[in-house]
């Protein structure tokens, strides 16, 4: 099973794709993942990726598709793979379908979590991550098993400075805009599908498994 998920920030999304990717045996792939250990492992790759980021600038679509077919290439992702944070922008998307197909595959779905803005900047006020690894938590609805302490290396947990009202808004309008033509796209090829990302994690998650059944075994 192949598959994309989407969505804004503070929608769940990651937490939603970790449970699917679980529940299906497959990798969950996250772009920021994938450019971490690059820049880790000091490869070229990672060098370059790294001068981008330290000046603010995003990393060129050329440089992000050639990181995530690396990663789509190992043997983990042979029986499968999900894909969280990628493809962002029309031109990455029309990359992946190209090096999927040149090896005889396509994608199965393109998950697309829809949650009100309003909903997003409340939920993204109570947002913790760990500065160490990188793991998103939440004061109410995915709490630490110690209070202000990550549950995988144990990091004190940090609010961010882009959690904030006024920043959260600005960045849901430039995603929507840079999205906005992904959803279009997927939707023409009859691969997009559309969850209504409100409401509890659980109650998330029981909508996203009952609508993806149409697409297991794609």
């Amino acid at each position: 099973m192949r598959l994309v998920f989407m969505g804004p920030p503070g929608a769940g999304k990651g937490t939603q794709a970790r449970a699917v990717a679980q529940r299906c045996g497959i990798p969950h792939v996250s772009s920021g993942d994938i450019f971490r250990a690059e820049i880790d492992n000091k490869t070229p790759l990672g060098l370059k990726i790294r001068s981008y980021l330290e000046t603010g600038e995003l990393v060129p679509d050329p440089i992000t598709v050639e990181a995530v077919a690396g990663r789509l290439a190992a043997a983990d992702c042979a029986a499968g793979w999900l894909l969280d944070g990628f493809p962002r922008t029309l031109g990455q998307a029309e990359a992946l379908d190209r090096a999927l197909a040149a090896g005889g595959d396509k994608l199965c779905a393109v998950v697309n979590l829809e949650v009100e803005p309003e909903i997003i900047v409340r939920r993204m006020g109570g947002r913790r991550s760990c500065p160490k690894c990188g793991r998103i938590y939440h004061v109410e609805f995915i709490r630490p098993r110690v209070q202000g302490a990550c549950d995988v290396c144990g990091a004190a947990l940090v609010a961010r400075q882009d959690d904030k009202p006024d920043t959260v808004r600005e960045r849901l309008a430039t995603y929507h805009r840079q999205t906005a033509p992904l959803v279009e796209y997927y939707e023409r090829q009859g691969l997009l599908v559309r969850v209504d990302g409100g409401g509890t994690p659980d109650e998330v998650r029981a909508r996203l498994f009952e609508q993806l059944k149409a697409f297991v075994g794609r």
